[in-house]
């Protein structure tokens, strides 16, 4: 009998490919903290997830040729949001610190809650496979 990953695991490899990106996201936002115009951006995180979650398929791209690149994993900026400040800057800047930091450091605590629950799903299915080899 063979296991199908996508049943086994759910949505949480696609969930860490996401959260990778958007402790980019993150980062880069605060990396910008004091440039002029610079607009704080995040992604639509649950709208990616429950669209994934709905149509399996729909981030996946098709090959129409063999000389086409394969894409793999592609977040489309559409999923991109500036952030809506709660206290503007006078240059512009809508990066505020104290809200990134915190949204930094609850995205790393959800990758980190997926990543443990990977990690004990495939403990569980190399410990199944051991008891019926």
């Amino acid at each position: 009998m063979s296991i199908n990953f996508k049943n086994a695991l759910g949505i949480h490899p696609d969930a860490l490919n996401v959260r990778s990106k958007r402790s980019e996201i993150l980062a880069n936002n605060l990396a910008n903290s004091d440039t002029p115009g610079y607009k704080a951006r995040d992604l639509d995180f649950k709208g990616i997830l429950q669209g994934e979650y709905e149509n399996r398929q729909r981030m996946e791209l098709n090959r129409t040729s063999q000389r086409h690149i394969p894409a793999e994993g592609v977040i489309m900026d559409s999923s991109m949001k500036f952030r809506i400040p709660h206290q503007p800057s006078i240059d512009g800047n809508t990066v505020e610190t104290n809200i990134e930091q915190a949204e930094f450091a609850k995205n790393a605590m959800d990758f980190q809650s997926s990543f443990s629950f990977l990690d004990s799903r495939f403990k569980g299915l190399v410990k199944a496979m051991k008891e019926q080899g």
